[in-house]
């Protein structure tokens, strides 16, 4: 099974709203990312609107043909809206709303019953649901009791620690990810993922469903263009 790749568009937003008007157009920038294979649209919508914004997640609901998913901290405004969209997932981030990208997994031995509560909310609406995780056999164990669907790898030490060791970088990822498998919950994985270090990552980690990149691919497709570039992420996703 090849693990599917979701493109997170906020950076297209960002593009867009440091000018105002709709240069680049980021329905067309989804179309076209799904035409050339990407199988999932992220989006990370934040109070402040500075990239994702709430509106244009109700237009992306309309256009989206592959999985769609929504991630962020569970406030009520964002559960608002995540019940009344209804995406394919809901990937739930411990940050909050003044961060400036997410930095940290769920504690999910403190926030267990926190979790709990909002994860129902969302399986009764049909809503798959994921929490974002650090690779920690602990918190991959205790995330079972929230009753999610599946956890997020937060990749951000492994990308960091990959040029310099990349067999120590990977370890915890792979722990991490057996005990998902023990436990039966799906995995996804997101954070700095990238052309340099996305190969390995995804040949080592068992049972990767799914990968959420944005930062990086979106850079990418500046020098390749972005048919080229999601074709080489996605060759780089192959087993």
């Amino acid at each position: 099974m090849q693990t599917r790749l979701s493109v997170n568009v906020n950076k297209i937003a960002t593009l867009r709203n440091a000018r105002g008007g709709n240069l680049p157009n980021l329905k067309q920038v989804v179309l076209d990312c799904e035409r050339f294979g990407a199988e999932g649209i992220t989006v990370h919508p934040r109070p402040d609107g500075r990239h994702i914004r709430y509106s244009d997640v109700y237009d992306l609901k309309k256009i989206v043909t592959t999985e769609f998913n929504i991630e962020g901290y569970p406030s009520k405004e964002f559960i608002e809206l995540v019940l009344d969209v209804k995406p394919t997932q809901v990937t739930l981030v411990p940050d909050p709303p003044e961060a400036l990208t997410s930095n940290d997994g769920w504690d999910t031995l403190k926030y267990a019953d926190f979790l709990k509560e909002i994860i129902h909310q969302f399986k009764n609406s049909g809503i798959r649901t994921s929490i974002f995780v650090n690779p920690d056999a602990k918190m991959v164990e205790h995330a079972r009791s929230t009753d999610t669907d599946r956890i997020e790898l937060y990749t951000e030490s492994y990308a960091t620690n990959y040029t310099t060791d990349r067999d120590a970088a990977i370890a915890p990822f792979i722990s991490a990810a057996k005990k998902a498998e023990e436990l039966n919950i799906g995995l996804n994985a997101g954070h700095d993922l990238s052309l340099v270090n996305l190969h390995f990552f995804n040949q080592q980690i068992p049972n990767l469903l799914e990968v959420s990149i944005g930062h990086a691919l979106i850079c990418d497709a500046l020098y390749y263009g972005l048919e080229k570039t999601i074709s080489l992420y996605l060759n780089q996703l192959k087993k």
